[in-house]
């Protein structure tokens, strides 16, 4: 089973299954749990991943194709890696590629052919507008949707593996469509995208490839000196202006094929206009170099023999012979002086001459004519581009973020009307569509904790504001989510505020604390059993008191609580007559005041203890400090402290402001403590009281 199934790359892109293998990476399927959709993610093999200089090349090849947006090209969102895997995160295309649907079809005809060829072509003039250029137009990189439209696939990847492959080792499927430049190793450029487009259409107007062999490199030396068969000797329904236009865009001769992507779809649709147009690209112009030609039948032979270049023929006629009188012979040698001191002083006059016209002349030779800047803005950068009435002007764009449409032309300099001289440089700036804000869906949280939505919404792509509102409610339990705005599902930016309505339960009728120092422990518990309050530790020390008697209660008499509230309890054991005066304390030193947490114990010795009823010893209680953190993610929150399940003291509200607080609490032997923030257990440990924390 492959490694990567099931795994998550950056806590985010969920690989489900493998799609695809290429020479130099894997295609899988994959769910982006941020925006919750499905995409394609080419993840390189491990061979490539241990090369750092191909990683480098590969993040920045890709990242600029991530730049392209246009409707036949495949979109790439994301180029990352995690730990030690480098992917693409790219549109997941539902259909096949074309090399597959020609498998199923065989050969196309030649309507459909033109529908593909034209959308490719329009996906390679929108990349080399850019400075992109693909290096590897296959059918394998070409995917037919449903709708029959084209979307180009792998754009610039080819540049990297360039510089790691040689022709042994490339798939002998990607051989049979590159240039001749790439199969001699020449520097490439857009015409190298134009030549594979011209194959991959003679393959699907005849099925099969212009050149076929036993090896790559027997493939590639065709593509430098074969002469392929023409599509209509193996096809007689593909009409000629379709096959001229195939061959010219595969010429082999750099400067006899088509100079741009631009050139080839303007013929394109000249034959879409007119399926009866035969081009004759000796001419300047593609008004000059096209007629209508009504349906004639030729023999394939006749056809072969039309022109299908730019140029005329390299080969010149032979001059014309004529007979001259003898003429006296010349000493040789003077002769030959005499021709190579001409030859010599024309180049060098030819020489000077040429410098000083590039250098100085040309500008002083050549008139140039004022060309008034036409009104660019809010036209988009595309109609521009295409327009050749613009050709007596240089056009640069800088393409900016903006609120205006993808393409839309927002400012020019030179302004509009205003007055240059042609073939001035015209600067556009274009805008590339406004920022994409990334957003997130609103989880479902209504039913859960408060803890646990602040948990969730803390660890969102986005950051979020969270804002609580308490209401009482008879239905939903204390501290769950009654409801939230934004609801669940709805999207979420980074910094909106999302407001959570929490249950406090149901409401209640607080209760004041009734007068319990000075009662009996009996009375003093039945009294707060009767207000329906809890009783919290019981601690029995030294007091002037008659034993028995409660001398300090944790919150005082005539405090409104709610009932539940836990209420400790100090008890007289009474007077201690073996302690020497020296060491007695004052009774009102004994009791603690409230800066204790409400622990509600102090002892003057920090031992003793006894049964007030009967007299018997009890375990002695001592007391501990604990440092707590206080949670980082509220503003306040309500501490509870508990000893082997026992509250200790009233809960208290604090600012989380202070980072950190020390509580105070009371046991005997080995005890486990807790503590809740806002009722929910945030740290608990076993504590050995007298040892000192």
């Amino acid at each position: 089973m492959d490694n990567y199934i099931g795994k998550m790359l950056d806590n985010r892109y969920e690989i489900l299954e493998v799609i695809g293998i290429g020479g130099m990476a894997v295609v899988y399927k994959a769910l982006c749990h941020r925006l919750n959709r499905l995409v394609a993610i080419k993840i390189l093999k491990d061979e490539f991943s241990q090369d750092a200089e191909f990683r480098r090349r590969f993040h920045a090849e890709s990242q600029a194709v991530a730049m392209l947006s246009h409707p036949n090209i495949v979109s790439v969102y994301d180029v990352s890696h995690s730990g030690d895997t480098d992917y693409i995160v790219m549109e997941l295309i539902d259909g096949i590629t074309l090399k597959q649907y020609m498998e199923q079809k065989g050969q196309l005809n030649w309507r459909e052919s033109l529908h593909f060829a034209t959308q490719i072509a329009k996906a390679l003039e929108h990349a080399h507008s850019r400075g992109i250029i693909h290096r590897d137009i296959k059918p394998h990189n070409i995917m037919i949707l449903k709708d029959g439209s084209v979307k180009v696939a792998d754009f610039g990847i080819a540049r990297i593996t360039s510089a790691q492959s040689t022709l042994t080792r490339e798939a002998l499927g990607s051989v049979h469509y590159i240039s001749p430049e790439q199969a001699r190793g020449s520097r490439v450029d857009k015409r190298t995208d134009i030549y594979s487009l011209g194959v991959v259409m003679y393959e699907m107007l005849t099925g099969r490839p212009p050149f076929d062999g036993d090896s790559p490199v027997a493939v590639a030396i065709q593509h430098i000196n074969g002469t392929p068969v023409l599509p209509r000797e193996l096809n007689p329904n593909i009409p000629k202006g379709l096959e001229q236009i195939t061959m010219h865009a595969m010429t082999a001769a750099l400067d006899q094929r088509y100079e741009s992507a631009t050139d080839l779809l303007a013929d394109l649709e000249e034959f879409r206009k007119n399926p009866n147009v035969v081009f004759d690209f000796t001419a300047p112009s593609l008004s000059d170099r096209t007629q209508v030609m009504e349906p004639v039948r030729a023999e394939p032979r006749q056809m072969a023999d039309r022109s299908t270049t730019r140029n005329p023929p390299t080969r010149p006629p032979e001059p014309r012979r004529t007979e001259r009188a003898p003429e006296p012979p010349a000493p040789k040698g003077n002769r030959v002086a005499v021709i190579a001191g001409v030859v010599c002083i024309l180049l060098a006059a030819v020489g000077i001459f040429a410098f000083l016209y590039n250098t100085f002349l040309r500008d002083l030779l050549t008139p140039t004519e004022d060309v008034t800047v036409p009104q660019f803005v809010d036209q988009t950068y595309d109609s521009v581009m295409n327009n050749t009435a613009y050709d007596n002007l240089t056009l640069e764009a800088t393409w900016v973020t903006d609120d205006a449409a993808y393409g839309t032309i927002i400012g020019q300099s030179p302004a509009a009307y205003s007055t240059v001289k042609e073939g001035a440089t015209v600067e556009l700036t274009v805008s590339s569509g406004p920022e994409v804000q990334e957003t997130v869906a609103m989880p479902s949280l209504v039913g859960q904790t408060l803890s646990y939505a602040e948990t969730s919404l803390g660890n969102l792509s986005v950051y979020v504001s969270i804002q609580v509102e308490r209401v009482d409610d008879d239905t939903v339990p204390e501290d769950q989510i009654i409801s939230t705005d934004p609801v669940a599902g709805q999207a979420l930016q980074e910094g909106q505020a999302v407001i959570l309505t929490v249950s406090n339960g149901p409401a209640v009728e607080p209760v004041q604390v009734p007068e319990l120092v000075g009662l009996n422990i009996d009375d003093a518990l039945a009294r707060l059993d009767e207000m329906g309050l809890d009783s919290g530790s019981v601690s029995y020390q030294t007091n002037e008191l008659p034993e028995g008697t409660v001398f300090f209660q944790s919150i005082d008499q005539g405090t409104e609580v709610n009932p539940g509230t836990v209420i400790n309890l100090l008890v007289s054991r009474g007077p201690d007559e073996e302690v020497p005066p020296d060491e007695e304390q004052p009774p009102e030193e004994q009791q603690p005041d409230d800066s204790d947490q409400g622990s509600g114990e102090t002892t003057g010795d920090g031992s003793s203890s006894g049964d007030g009823d009967t007299g018997e010893t009890t375990p002695t209680e001592t007391m501990a400090t604990i440092d707590v953190l206080l949670p980082t993610d509220r503003e306040t929150t309500v501490v509870t402290v508990t000893v082997d399940g026992v509250p200790q003291g009233e809960p208290m509200e604090v600012s989380t402001s202070l980072g950190s607080i020390q509580l105070q609490v009371w046991g005997t032997g080995s005890q486990t403590v807790a503590v809740y923030f806002d009722s929910v257990e945030a740290w608990s440990d076993l504590i050995t009281f007298g040892e000192g924390r």
